[in-house]
């Protein structure tokens, strides 16, 4: 019996370490190669409020007049599903258009476009944008902040103490 424990042990350590390993593995390739620095956990609560108050972002920057949206719509299928519903100091306001005003489901859910199924991407951020407080996803630092703290000060700590 003292036996079989043991091995069992010994499997659990195994499998803690390359956990361990897949998980430095996956902070390595995506703050390094992909330069993510956040990635996406939860699942969708289908409650369509990512659907409504859309700010789209084309290239460099968010789409400022109608006659661009206009040109973007000949571009690429998504944008025809768009409507603008308003313009604020970053840009149009847009709502989709296969939202149910009702239900507050996807009308072309199985169909949708890549960009409502990447959503949320770390973009919206880097947009001022924030999940709403009961979405189903969240996005997690790949890096903790007690992480990057901890390394700061001890690089701070290793420049003190060289002098």
């Amino acid at each position: 019996m003292f036996r079989f424990a043991k091995f069992y042990l010994n499997v659990y350590k195994t499998l803690c370490y390359y956990t361990g390993m897949f998980e430095k593995l996956k902070k390595f390739f995506l703050s390094k190669v992909l330069k993510k620095k956040y990635y996406r956990t939860g699942k969708c609560k289908a409650c369509g409020k990512c659907c409504t108050q859309i700010y789209v972002k084309h290239y460099k920057h968010v789409v400022q007049d109608e006659k661009e949206f206009e040109k973007l719509q000949y571009l690429h299928r998504f944008y025809s599903y768009l409507k603008v519903i308003g313009k604020d100091d970053i840009g149009l306001i847009f709502e989709c258009q296969n939202l149910d005003p009702v239900t507050h489901k996807c009308k072309i859910h199985r169909t949708r476009p890549g960009i409502c199924r990447r959503y949320p991407q770390e973009e919206l951020f880097s947009m001022g944008g924030a999940l709403s407080d009961d979405c189903g996803y969240k996005m997690e630092p790949i890096i903790p902040f007690s992480e990057v703290l901890e390394k700061t000060a001890k690089k701070k700590h290793m420049l003190f103490y060289d002098r």
